[in-house]
């Protein structure tokens, strides 16, 4: 599987935590006890990620929303931006620009027309603090 679908199913799980309240795990042993499309490895350690950190990652995502709460975000807008702060955060070998491009092209794929570019103003937010951090 390319690692654009691994990560639309990543997208998919972490979403489907948001809606059913179900764990990570809970979710993906659906999924393959369903057999329409394993899960893959990726897609399940990063989803699993997102749910261990998913505190620290909505604490982020809300220093960079501009007034807005989380709880206000939308559900889609939202499992994508936890999706790709965790990849920024945590996945060091995947570069930055890579997970902002690919979360714009699932908000577009998922969200409405406001999502993609309120996505990518968040996360390049998010980039900015995080190499000024580094400098």
């Amino acid at each position: 599987m390319k690692r654009r679908e691994a990560r639309e199913q990543a997208f998919a799980l972490v979403f489907s935590k948001s809606i059913n309240h179900e764990n990570i795990k809970d979710i993906v042993t659906a999924a393959n006890e369903a057999g329409e499309v394993p899960i893959d490895d990726f897609a399940e350690a990063v989803a699993t990620g997102v749910e261990t950190n998913e505190a620290a990652l909505d604490e982020r995502i809300e220093s960079y929303t501009r007034g807005w709460a989380v709880n206000r975000l939308s559900k889609v807008s939202l499992a994508i931006l936890r999706l790709a702060t965790y990849e920024i955060l945590f996945e060091k070998e995947i570069p930055c620009s890579v997970s902002i491009n690919e979360a714009v092209e699932l908000a577009k794929k998922y969200g409405t027309a406001e999502d993609a570019p309120f996505v990518n103003g968040v996360l390049g937010s998010l980039v900015r603090k995080q190499e000024d951090r580094n400098a």
